[in-house]
């Protein structure tokens, strides 16, 4: 497989219309931080187009769909048996951990820090430090116990942190690797960077760069059920585990309903088509309505914190009207 493998067709023979698609592609313009708007419909490529000097061939972050990236290898390290199972608490699958045996951390569990109920609320504007610390396994460990909301549900960059130094010790080698060698490689993805911290150890949470394209081949393989063309690459079973909800998110994101969270991967409705989705800091989207047959993927950029939700709220209302268009 080459970088260029998606076979692209003019959306109107997939049932969605040219000048819906090209009006979605037009406002997109005028979003400052959008750089990018990948449509895949019944395993083609029917639209696409780049903003602001971006272009085909540029690696752009994907900021915290990273996380849904780690759910994937999660499957796989839990199918090839390195790691014994979800309810194994972190103190066992790290020992460093078990240096710390009060740390509230230390005693959740992978399904917890998968679905999102640690019990413990994190402030996601402290992110910077997980990656800045002297010791970043140490400082996520050390995260005090705060309470999380009546439903249970929080974002926890500290917990999934967690996960990359888990994984490596799993499975000897690290995130970047595995993901190179199970995940990208049978799909054809060839470039990749992910930020790595003071250990060189890739984080889980954040920092994965990839084409958008190759954004839309992961979302595109979640939706065949793990299946990439004739080979299964993730058991079918882990996707299906993973992008069905586990329980309530209290994020708001309109137009978007019911909001769930799987492993790592939010899900809802959007007037009465089921979606799941990996979304990140800006307005990046690795969404799949399977219904639909239709993967929807983006680019943005990070903007600070008083820009943030003005931004995502226009991205999210973009890849709304793609789904609208393919009913």
């Amino acid at each position: 497989m080459t970088e260029t493998d998606w076979v692209a067709d003019l959306p109107g023979a997939h049932g969605v219309a040219s000048a819906a698609l090209e009006r979605v592609f037009a406002d997109g313009a005028h979003v400052p931080g959008l750089r990018s708007l990948v449509v895949v419909r019944e395993g083609l490529l029917i639209g696409e187009r780049y903003f602001h000097g971006a272009l085909p061939s540029h690696l752009l972050p994907i900021n915290s769909v990273t996380k849904s990236v780690s759910s994937m290898l999660v499957g796989l390290a839990l199918s090839r048996g390195t790691l014994p199972g979800l309810d194994e608490p972190v103190h066992r699958l790290l020992p460093e951990a078990a240096e710390w045996p009060g740390a509230p951390l230390a005693g959740v569990t992978l399904r917890q820090i998968l679905q999102g109920r640690t019990g413990m609320a994190f402030d996601v504007e402290r992110s910077p430090e997980l990656l800045n610390a002297r010791d970043p396994v140490q400082r996520a460990l050390a995260s005090p116990r705060t309470p999380p909301p009546r439903s249970g549900w929080t974002y926890n960059d500290a917990a999934v942190s967690l996960l990359s130094p888990i994984l490596q010790r799993a499975e000897g080698m690290s995130l970047s690797a595995l993901a190179a060698r199970d995940l990208f490689a049978p799909l054809g993805i060839r470039r990749f960077a992910w930020q790595r911290d003071r250990f060189d150890r890739v984080l889980a949470y954040a920092g994965l760069a990839l084409r958008p394209r190759d954004l839309a081949k992961l979302a595109w393989m979640v939706l065949q059920q793990g299946r990439w063309q004739d080979r299964q690459v993730l058991p079918a079973d882990w996707v299906a585990e993973s992008t069905r909800s586990h329980g309530p998110a209290d994020w708001r994101q309109a137009p978007m309903q019911g909001i769930g969270y799987g492993h790592l991967w939010f899900t809802g409705v959007l007037q009465g088509v089921p979606l799941v989705w990996g979304l990140g800091y800006g307005g990046q989207w690795a969404l799949l309505a399977p219904s639909l047959k239709l993967v929807v993927a983006t680019a943005a950029t990070s903007p600070p914190g008083e820009k943030a939700m003005a931004q995502m709220q226009a991205v999210r209302l973009l890849v709304a009207r793609v789904v609208m268009a393919a009913r």
